[in-house]
C-alpha cells in the first residue's frame, strides 16, 4: 500500500467518524467561587476557628467516580481566603464513618493510597496551566505543576503549609500558599483565576469534584471554575538560597599495581542553589557547583542492540519544572507511538554525563561525571502571555589521571562545553490553539585533537510545534511539530556520525544516501502531524511522522533512528457507564506502516487492544498483533536491507484493587515469528502495606526467548559480491533474563523516611548456529558447517572458513556467549528537618560478575553473585533553605 492510498483512506475515515458518530455536547455548569479577604492572622492547625471560615462555604460537589455525574455520598465544604501575602484554603470533609477514613503516611510527592483533598488553581486563567496541591489525613502532601491542560509535573516543589484534624464528623484541612511561590500577573488589580477542588474517599473508590469533568471528556485545567475576589496583592521579589555540603566514601576492590585502585576514595563538595522571583510571573534558578549526584542507581539492563539505553532523569535541578521543555505534544492528551520512537530535543542527562574520551595509558582514572561549573534556569511568562523556559549550563574540561611506566600524567577526556535550550509557547483562545518554538545549542572547546574526532564541535537544533482544536466542543485536535538540526565537526567526526547506528549512510543498497568523508557539517529535518478525536465514546487516532536520514539531535537530545516515515490509523470506542461486568472498557484497533526515504516498506503491523475495569475494581489489558514481512535497514549494522519474518505478538496483564493492603499485578507478553523465533516474558508486582507507615513491593520478571537472527559481526570479503563485499554474520541465540526489583518505603512521618531499593539481575545468552546473509532483501542464510563451510571452536575462539577449500579466507570470532550477573541497591534515609531543608544518609552498592558459561544453576549463580567483589558508596548530605 503506497502513501497516496493510505492518505486517501485516512481522509475517508476522518469524514466517517466525524459525521457518523457525532455526539451531543455534554452539559457544563459554569461555576464561580469567591475568595474572602482576611485581616486576621490564620493559624495553620487544621482547626477552622478563624472568623473567615464562618462565611458561607461551597458544598455543591459532583461525583466523578464511581457514578459519573452522580451525587456525592459524603458532604464536602470548601472556602478560599487571602491576605496581602498568602492564599488560604479550608475544607470540611464530612464522613459518616470517620473510623474508616484511610490514613497512610508518605514522603512528599509519594501520593500514597489514602483519602485525599485536592486543591488546584490556574493563576493565569489560561485554561492550560496551573498548580495542584494534595493533602491526606496524615498530612502527607504532594504538589505539582499543571501543563498542557491535563499533564502534571510532580517534580515542582513549593514552600507551603498544611494541617489536618480528624474528628467525629470526618476531617478538616487548612492550607497556606504564599503568593511569591506562584506565577501570575501581578499588574492586574482584580485577579481572576481558575480553580477546582476534589476529594477522594478511598474505601469507596469515590472521587468528587467541584467542577464536573465527564469521564468521556478530556482535559483538566480547561474545565476549572472561576475564582474571583482577589485584589491588590503584590508578592514582591523573593529569593531562596539553598547551600549544601556533601561527603562521600567509595570503597571498592583493590587492584594490584594500579595506583588509582587503592580500594578506597574519599571526597567532599560544597555548592549553592538559588531561586529568585524576578517578578510574579518569572523565576530564575541558579546553581553554583551543583551536586548532581543521583540518590538512586539506574536499573541493570542487557542491551544487544546498536543503540544506547535511555535512562530517566533523577537530578532535582533538571526534573523540577521540566514540563515547559516538553516539545511536540501540545493539545494531545492521548499520545500514541506505534513502532515509532520520537526524537527528544532535550535529554538533560547529556549535561554532566561521564567523560567521553579515552586516555592511552597503562593505568587511568576517569572522573565519574563531568563537573557542572554553573547552571541557570529561567521559567515563567513574558510579554503577551508567552510561556518561556531557558536552561544554560557550563561544564568543565575534564582530565583523566594517567600512569605509565612509573610516570604520572593526565589526558583531556572531556572538553569545556556550553549547553543551552530555549523554549517558548503561547496559547490562544483559552487554549484552543497554540504555537511554540524550541532551540538548543552545544558548543565545545577542544585542547585535545583526539576528542575533536569523537565529539561534535557545535550542534544546533530548532523546532516549531502547535495544536488546534476543532468545533465548539473541541472533540477533534490536530497537533504537530517540525524541526531541523545542524552539527559541525572535523571530517573524521562527521564521517563517524554518518556511519553511526542512527544514520548508517554506508548502506550499500541505499543509493539515495550520500556518504561524504570530507563533510564538516550535517543537517537534517523531522516532523510529525497528529489528528485525534479524544472526547466522547468514539475515538480516533492517526499520525504521520518522518525523520530525514541526516537529522541528529544526540548532542543535547535523544534519538534512536533516522531515515523513517511512520504512520498509523487507530479507531476506538470507550464506555464509562457501569454494566454487568465492567465499570469502564475501551477497545481499539488499527494498522501501522513504516517506510524509509528510499520508498522501502520496513514494517506492516495490525493491532487490536482491549482494556477495562471490572465492577470489583480489578483491571485487565489485552493486546494482539500481527506483523507482516518487512525490511530492516538496521539488522546488518550498516549493511544492505534484510527481510524480517512474519510474526505475531500479544500482551496480557491483570491487576487487583489498589485500595487493598495487598495488591498484585501479573503481566506477560509473547512474540513468535515464522522462522521459529519465540520470546516469552512474564512478571508480577506484589505490593504489601501492613501498616500505614510501611510499604513493600516485590517485582520479579523472567524473559526467555530464541532469536534466529542475532547480529554478531561484519567481515570484509571482496568475494561476497552479492552482499557488496562483506559477510554479515548472524547466529541464533537462546537468551534468559531474570530480575527482581525489591523496594521498601518506611515513612516514620511525612518528614522522615527510609527507602531501600535492591535489584538482583541475571542475563544469559547462548549463541549457536552461526551463519551469514546470503543476499540483500532476503531472509536466506548460509549456515556455517554446512555445504562445505567449516566452523571450529577452540580457546574461546570460533574459526570459520565460509567455503572450506574454496578461495575465501578463514576468519575468527570471539565467543559471544555471556553470563552476566549483578546486584544493585540503594538505601536512603531522608529527614526534612525544616521546610525545604534536608539531611540525607545514602548507601549504594553495586557488584557484578561475567563469564561465558551459558547453563543456569540458580543457586550457584546467586552464590557467585553474593561472593562477587563489589563497590560501596557511603554519602552524607545536608542542605539548608533560607528564604529572603
Amino acid at each position: 500500500m503506497n502513501l497516496k492510498k493510505i492518505a486517501f483512506i485516512l481522509t475517508l475515515a476522518l469524514i466517517f467518524f466525524n459525521y457518523a458518530f457525532s455526539e451531543k455536547v455534554d452539559p457544563r455548569k459554569n461555576k464561580t467561587i469567591k475568595a474572602y479577604r482576611t485581616y486576621e492572622k490564620i493559624k495553620i492547625d487544621g482547626i477552622l476557628n478563624e472568623k473567615v471560615w464562618k462565611n458561607r462555604g461551597r458544598d455543591d460537589f459532583i461525583q466523578l467516580m464511581p457514578v459519573d455525574g452522580g451525587k456525592p455520598t459524603e458532604r464536602t465544604v470548601v472556602w478560599v481566603a487571602y491576605d496581602k501575602k498568602n492564599l488560604y484554603v479550608a475544607a470540611k470533609l464530612y464522613d459518616s464513618e470517620p473510623d474508616k477514613i484511610v490514613k497512610r503516611f508518605g514522603v512528599r510527592d509519594s501520593d500514597p493510597e489514602a483519602d485525599q483533598f485536592i486543591f488546584a488553581i490556574d493563576p493565569y486563567f489560561d485554561r492550560r496551566s496551573g498548580y495542584l496541591f494534595k493533602v491526606n489525613p496524615t498530612n502527607s502532601v504532594l504538589d505539582g505543576a499543571l501543563y498542557n491542560d491535563s499533564n502534571r509535573d510532580d517534580s515542582w516543589d513549593c514552600v507551603w503549609e498544611s494541617a489536618v484534624k480528624i474528628n467525629k464528623d470526618g476531617w478538616t484541612v487548612e492550607i497556606k500558599i504564599p503568593f511569591n511561590q506562584l506565577n501570575f500577573k501581578s499588574d492586574k488589580k482584580e485577579q481572576v483565576w481558575g480553580v477546582n477542588f476534589e476529594r477522594v474517599i478511598k474505601r469507596k473508590n469515590e472521587k468528587v469534584s467541584f467542577v464536573w469533568i465527564p469521564r468521556n471528556d478530556k482535559g483538566y485545567v480547561s474545565h476549572f471554575a472561576k475564582l474571583v475576589g482577589i485584589s491588590d496583592i503584590k508578592p514582591g521579589i523573593y529569593t531562596e538560597l539553598l547551600p549544601y555540603i556533601v561527603g562521600q566514601a567509595n570503597l571498592y576492590p583493590e587492584e594490584e599495581g594500579n595506583p588509582f585502585k587503592s580500594g578506597k576514595d574519599f571526597s567532599g563538595n560544597i555548592g549553592l542553589d538559588a531561586k529568585i522571583n524576578l517578578k510574579s510571573n518569572l523565576k530564575l534558578n541558579l546553581s553554583f557547583n551543583p551536586d548532581f549526584g543521583q540518590v538512586e542507581v539506574d536499573p541493570a539492563v542487557m542491551n544487544l542492540t546498536a543503540y544506547e539505553t535511555y535512562f530517566e532523569e533523577k537530578r532535582p535541578f533538571f526534573i523540577e519544572g521540566a514540563g515547559i521543555f516538553n516539545f511536540g505534544h501540545g493539545g494531545v492528551n492521548m499520545n500514541i507511538n506505534v513502532n515509532w520512537t520520537p526524537p527528544q530535543f532535550f535529554y538533560s542527562r547529556r549535561i554532566g554525563r561521564p567523560p567521553q574520551g579515552y586516555a592511552n595509558a597503562q593505568y587511568a582514572k576517569y572522573p565519574d561525571r563531568t563537573t557542572i561549573l554553573g547552571a541557570a534556569k529561567l521559567t515563567g511568562k513574558i510579554g503577551n502571555n508567552w510561556n518561556i523556559g531557558v536552561i544554560s549550563a557550563l561544564t568543565s574540561r575534564e582530565y583523566a589521571q594517567t600512569f605509565s611506566d612509573g610516570v604520572e600524567g593526565s589526558a583531556e577526556v572531556e572538553p569545556l562545553s556550553f549547553y543551552s535550550i530555549v523554549r517558548i509557547q503561547k496559547e490562544f483562545n483559552k487554549g484552543k490553539r497554540g504555537i511554540g518554538f524550541i532551540g538548543t545549542g552545544v558548543l565545545r572547546d577542544f585542547d585535545n585533537n583526539e576528542l575533536s574526532s569523537i565529539l561534535n564541535e557545535k550542534a544546533l537544533a530548532i523546532g516549531i510545534d502547535g495544536w488546534n482544536f476543532f468545533g465548539k466542543d473541541q472533540k477533534w485536535v490536530a497537533s504537530g511539530w517540525l524541526g531541523a538540526t545542524k552539527i559541525y565537526g572535523t571530517p573524521e567526526r562527521i564521517y563517524d556520525v554518518q556511519l553511526s547506528p542512527q544514520h548508517y549512510f554506508q548502506r550499500p543498497d541505499a543509493d539515495y544516501l550520500n556518504l561524504n568523508p570530507d563533510a564538516t557539517s550535517l543537517s537534517g529535518y523531522a516532523g510529525r502531524l497528529i489528528l485525534n478525536k479524544e472526547k466522547g465514546n468514539w475515538l480516533f487516532f492517526s499520525n504521520i511522522g518522518f525523520i530525514s536520514p541526516s537529522f541528529d539531535v544526540t548532542d543535547l537530545g535523544f534519538q534512536r533512528e533516522s531515515d523513517i516515515i511512520n504512520l498509523h490509523i487507530f479507531p476506538g470506542y470507550q464506555y464509562y457507564k457501569p454494566g454487568k461486568i465492567f465499570r469502564f472498557w475501551l477497545a481499539a484497533g488499527g494498522l501501522q506502516r513504516n517506510f524509509d526515504f528510499g520508498g522501502n516498506t520496513l514494517s506492516k503491523l495490525y493491532i487490536g487492544m482491549f482494556e477495562g475495569t471490572f465492577l470489583n475494581y480489578w483491571g485487565i489489558h489485552i493486546m494482539l498483533g500481527l506483523s507482516d514481512r518487512g525490511l530492516s535497514k538496521t539488522a546488518t549494522r550498516g549493511g544492505p536491507l534484510m527481510q524480517t519474518p512474519r510474526g505475531e505478538f500479544s500482551e496480557f496483564s491483570i491487576y487487583s484493587d489498589r485500595r487493598k493492603p495487598v495488591t498484585i499485578s501479573i503481566f506477560s507478553n509473547l512474540m513468535k515469528s515464522e522462522d521459529g523465533g519465540k520470546t516469552y516474558s512474564v512478571g508480577s508486582y506484589l505490593g504489601i502495606k501492613p501498616k500505614s507507615t510501611l510499604n513493600l513491593s516485590i517485582g520479579p520478571r523472567i524473559t526467555i526467548g530464541t532469536n534466529k537472527s542475532q547480529w554478531v559481526n561484519n567481515i570484509d570479503d571482496p568475494l561476497m559480491s552479492k552482499t557488496f563485499g562483506k559477510r554479515y554474520i548472524f547466529s541464533s541465540i537462546d537468551q534468559q533474563i531474570y530480575s527482581l526489583n525489591i523496594r521498601l518505603n518506611w515513612t516514620f512521618s511525612p518528614k522522615l523516611s527510609f527507602t531501600l531499593f535492591m535489584q538482583p539481575f541475571i542475563a544469559i545468552g547462548d549463541f549457536y548456529e552461526f551463519k551469514e546473509l546470503n543476499a540483500p532483501k532476503t531472509y536466506d542464510f548460509n549456515v556455517y558447517g554446512e555445504n562445505g563451510s567449516t566452523i571450529e571452536f577452540n580457546n574461546n575462539l570460533y574459526k570459520i572458513d565460509p567455503d572450506g577449500k574454496g578461495p575465501a579466507k578463514a576468519f575468527y570470532l570471539y565467543n559471544p556467549d555471556f553470563n552476566y550477573k549483578s546486584i544493585r541497591g540503594t538505601a536512603v534515609l531522608k529527614w526534612e528537618f525544616k521546610t525545604g531543608s534536608n539531611f540525607y544518609l545514602v548507601w549504594t552498592q553495586n557488584r557484578s560478575s561475567f563469564s561465558n558459561v551459558t547453563t543456569l544453576d540458580l543457586s550457584s549463580e546467586l552464590n557467585e553473585l553474593i561472593n562477587a567483589k563489589g563497590s560501596n558508596i557511603f554519602l552524607a548530605k545536608i542542605s539548608y533553605r533560607w528564604g529572603i
